[in-house]
């Protein structure tokens, strides 16, 4: 599935994500595209890290920005537009995978587990990465994908999982320790 092209005006469009939500307010439709084309991308990638599926990543795609439209008139941004999103984009993720789990087959999952037993070993750099990223607990892989896959600061992450700064610090650390001690990420620490 191929991404819609984006308008050339809306792509020059350079004001900043609180000046569209302003202009959303005062009733400009053309804000909140710009709002979606320029945040579609990264909600899609967020919801794919937690459904593990591309069709629920675009289907919780539509259900975050439904939920972010039903706000206007009169939202007010008090942090970046991705720290107000991921709270979102995370429950509609883990209730859209748990949804689709549910009308999974046993056979379906018998025959994934026979293709895990019959796998080959993991052999790149990468998939020794994801390899080591899947033994984290999910609430450290999390801390640890916003902040360098996402790029949020401490502060951002901890507003977005509405947790104390002091538990995104410890959760980050103790999951960059237990990847510099696997030996398959050990090589990223050197």
């Amino acid at each position: 599935m191929m991404a819609a092209p984006v308008d050339e005006t809306l792509k020059s469009d350079s004001r900043s994500d609180q000046e569209l939500i302003a202009a959303i307010n005062d009733g400009d439709s053309s804000a909140f595209e710009l709002l979606y084309y320029r945040h579609r991308d990264w909600v899609v990638s967020l919801a794919y890290r937690f459904t593990g599926d591309r069709e629920l990543a675009f289907d919780v795609l539509q259900e975050t920005f439904l939920y972010f439209v039903r706000k206007f008139p009169g939202f007010r941004l008090t942090a970046q537009l991705r720290t107000f999103l991921y709270p979102a984009v995370r429950n509609l993720s883990i209730a859209a995978r748990r949804k689709a789990e549910r009308f999974q087959s046993d056979e379906n999952e018998a025959g994934a587990i026979e293709e895990m037993a019959a796998a080959e070993p993991l052999a790149s750099p990468d998939e020794s990465l994801a390899a080591a990223l899947e033994v984290l607990s999910d609430d450290h892989r999390e801390v640890l994908l916003l902040r360098f896959v996402d790029g949020l600061s401490l502060a951002e992450i901890a507003e977005a999982l509405s947790i104390p700064l002091g538990t995104v610090k410890s959760r980050l650390h103790n999951a960059l320790a237990s990847l510099r001690d696997d030996p398959r990420t050990r090589t990223f620490f050197e």
